[in-house]
């Protein structure tokens, strides 16, 4: 009897996943499609992952979805901006091509390539928690009602790189869990984890701050029964190879060129001006302060006082005053820290107006229908608005409601820092926090919609949060 009870248990943890994944892939295949597909509609930047997956788009920020994108007949771009949605946008033209789609993006396959690895990572998330089988099931609840919210769903059919970073922290997250179970389970959270892994460090520029995050929750988690110098080398084997595709995939990618006309050396440098501009025009130069004391501060000139509150794409910038090439120098990532550390009373409230973006959840310009659904421009759907109504609920009070949202899941991860829910909650927290701080200081534009990932990440670990504390190491099935 004794010899037969792993094979017992491996049956159950088995029935489970099965059971999971497809409830939950089920779930997200008619909340995708009925009664008709939802996406997020191109803000601008929709190109980029478009030519990454070999189609050549220009356009403007357009009010309906595209629901699929052709191919052109012009030589393909070459990607110069690395997004790991074009990854999967990629694959879905190759899916599009088995049914005779010739190239052209589908964004109804999109969405289901998305809807399908969503419900493994959440299924991967349910087998790694160490709790009976009831608990697991209730995790498994809230983690659908977040990822199904129509603040996030919508992503994983655009052409914008949140998606990804949503999908790679899900599947991150269970396979850190997985890596703490004994046996094969451990090394299949290993696998799990570096795609996870590959695909949020890559999602955005903004998202490489995740890779030294990631890299330590690696280290830190316990794998299973591997002991001593074993445990050190899986972790260093995983790490290593995130890091190895992450450098591979970010140098496969052209040089871009930066508004001065100088190409890009690392990932970021070509939109590194007009970030530092926004976050200058727009944070601290806005018109609602002290201007010509914030720009003797910042070493510009009086006379751009006229230009307070105008970003980079305003009809009348800084950029186009004859002084501005003498200037340029000081729009520097230096001098805004800078000033961010000596003036603490305007960094809150840049933080404070930030996290009220963040828990707003969900900017209102990007629509989620194709023009022949008969909606109206942006219109958005509702289908599953919990969650996001009950941060937008709170988002007025800005740090007051962020603050501690945030102390409770630090708590949370200490409380449970023995148990396989540490790592993945500390590392949550850790991602969240970043990602704000990112967010909120580095640039002064959309700021609901780059906040998302910090809040994808603290609600994922509020759900984790809801499951009692227990000291076991492994699942206790009935």
């Amino acid at each position: 009897m004794k010899l037969e009870a792993p094979d017992r248990q491996l049956g159950a943890e088995a029935r489970l996943g099965i059971g999971v994944f497809g409830a939950s892939l089920a779930l997200f295949v008619l909340r995708f499609l009925v009664p008709r597909p939802v996406a997020m509609s191109n803000n601008g930047d929709g190109g980029r992952v478009l030519c990454g997956a070999g189609i050549t788009w220009k356009g403007l920020p357009e009010p309906f979805v595209h629901l699929a994108y052709p191919p052109t007949p012009a030589t393909p771009c070459r990607p110069t901006y690395l997004l790991t949605q074009s990854w999967l946008a990629d694959l879905a033209v190759r899916i599009g091509r088995l049914i005779g789609l010739h190239g052209t993006l589908s964004l109804v396959i999109l969405g289901l390539l998305g809807s399908v690895i969503a419900a493994a990572a959440v299924t991967a998330i349910v087998l790694g928690l160490p709790h009976p089988r009831r608990t697991r099931l209730f995790v498994a609840a809230g983690l659908l009602l977040v990822v199904a919210d129509s603040a996030f769903f919508g992503y994983f059919a655009a052409i914008l790189g949140e998606g990804a970073a949503f999908l790679g922290l899900l599947l991150a997250v269970g396979g850190l869990l997985l890596t703490a179970r004994e046996g094969a389970w451990s090394y299949a959270g290993m696998a799990v984890t570096f795609a996870g892994g590959v695909l949020a460090v890559n999602a955005k520029v903004q998202t490489l701050t995740v890779l030294p995050i990631l890299a330590l929750a690696i280290l830190l988690v316990r794998p299973g029964a591997l002991r001593g110098a074993k445990r050190w080398a899986s972790a260093v084997l995983v790490i290593g190879a995130i890091g190895a595709v992450t450098l591979y995939a970010q140098q496969s990618v052209e040089p871009a060129r930066a508004p001065d006309g100088t190409y890009s050396e690392f990932p970021g440098d070509d939109s590194r001006e007009i970030n530092v501009f926004n976050s200058i025009f727009l944070n601290i130069v806005d018109g609602r302060h002290d201007t010509q004391a914030d720009l003797a501060e910042l070493g510009l000139p009086p006379s751009f006082a006229q230009y307070a509150g105008n970003g980079w794409w305003h009809p009348h910038p800084a950029t186009t005053d004859p002084q501005y090439p003498q200037y340029r120098d000081k729009i520097s990532r230096r001098n805004v820290v800078t000033y961010f550390a000596t003036h603490p009373a305007r960094t809150l409230g840049v933080l404070d107006r930030a996290a009220t973006d963040q828990l707003t959840a969900r900017p209102d310009y990007l629509g989620s229908f194709d023009q022949s659904a008969g909606f109206p421009p942006h219109a958005q759907e509702y289908r599953v608005p919990v969650v996001s109504w009950l941060t937008g609920l709170i988002a007025p009070l800005g740090l007051f409601a962020l603050v501690p949202i945030w102390l409770f899941v630090l708590a949370g991860a200490w409380l449970r820092r023995r148990t396989a829910l540490g790592v993945p909650l500390a590392f949550l927290f850790a991602v969240s926090v970043t990602q704000f701080g990112t967010a909120a200081l580095g640039d002064g534009i959309e700021g609901v919609k780059h906040q998302s990932v910090a809040l994808f990440s603290l609600l994922i670990a509020l759900v984790l949060c809801s499951s009692p504390l227990n000291r076991r190491s492994e699942p206790t099935l009935p």
